[in-house]
């Protein structure tokens, strides 16, 4: 099977403190298609993982990747390997159509980019925890003892994402809570800091914590500068990735299975061997296909 390499921007960090970066990436099959074609309500993180585990045969030493380790990577690499596999997938080219934010405007916005051209930053720390001082303005509520002002943190993963998604929808400010719950391993002397703890980080703190965050992480830039042809005003526009490259594939169900009767009936293959194939090989396929059916006719005729 055709495998594409790449290094990840961040990295896989083991129990030992090695850190893998390179990935062997195998195209989507028919089995991942028809999967997100029936988890249409299964949060956005999980598919994810599992999408990963399924389509990345190595990521450095570690082959195969299990869930866990899926699971484990950082968001960033994540959303990275998602953007290689819609390459693989469906090509480069993003044609979309959004609707101007602008309250006074919001006409529709047709957009069309590369995802070659989004940016990404590779993290020099790998961690895998970071220490960091609060500022003396942020005054942990806590204690107010210099000692309470040491921050000690990991970076969110696939994991959190998993736990914190639903929260979402309900409570940013929450989400923000139960991610730095799950992220924050010590603060002064206190390891395991627990709910109480960190509940009573102010938002001053939690924006320096966050802030810091960042700044260590690798990172995916998936923010799209667009101008909107109605109003003539220039915004930047999100792009959800993960939606969209799923909502591609999800649109497709019909015809993965129109695909799957047409080689099945001609070449005789079973429904199992035809979903082990990349798009692009069935595509290859019934192209072949139809060039000899033009040919037979154009015989005949």
């Amino acid at each position: 099977m055709d495998k594409r390499r790449f290094i990840l921007p961040g990295g896989y960090i083991d129990d030992s403190g090695l850190v893998h970066r390179e990935i062997a990436l195998c195209h989507l099959s028919g089995r991942e298609e028809e999967l997100l074609a029936d988890n249409k309500e299964m949060i956005s993180a999980r598919l994810v993982s599992t999408i990963i585990s399924r389509c990345v045969s190595r990521i450095g030493k570690i082959s195969p990747v299990p869930p866990e380790v899926a699971r484990d990577l950082l968001i960033a690499d994540r959303q990275y390997i998602m953007l290689k596999l819609r390459e693989a997938t469906f090509g480069d080219r993003v044609q979309a159509t959004i609707r101007c934010p602008w309250p006074d405007c919001g006409k529709k916005v047709d957009i069309d980019f590369s995802t070659a051209d989004i940016p990404f930053r590779e993290s020099r720390d790998k961690g895998p925890l970071y220490k960091m001082t609060l500022s003396r303005a942020a005054d942990f509520a806590g204690d107010n003892e210099d000692g309470c002002r040491e921050i000690t943190f990991r970076l969110p993963n696939g994991g959190d994402q998993e736990e914190v998604s639903p929260y979402l929808y309900e409570n940013e400010g929450k989400a923000l809570t139960e991610l730095l719950k799950r992220c924050i391993s010590s603060i002064g002397a206190v390891e395991g800091p627990g709910d109480d703890l960190v509940e009573k980080l102010s938002p001053r703190e939690r924006m320096e914590i966050e802030k810091r965050m960042e700044e260590v992480a690798p990172g995916v830039e998936l923010k799209m500068e667009a101008n909107c042809p109605e109003c003539g005003r220039d915004f930047d526009a999100p792009f959800d990735l993960q939606e969209f490259f799923f909502g591609e594939l999800r649109t497709s169900r019909d015809l993965l299975y129109r695909e799957v009767h047409y080689l099945a009936y001609h070449y005789h293959w079973s429904e199992g061997e035809i979903l082990e194939m990349p798009r692009a090989k069935r595509r290859g396929y019934i192209e072949i296909l139809a060039d000899e059916m033009e040919r037979l006719n154009n015989a005949v005729g």
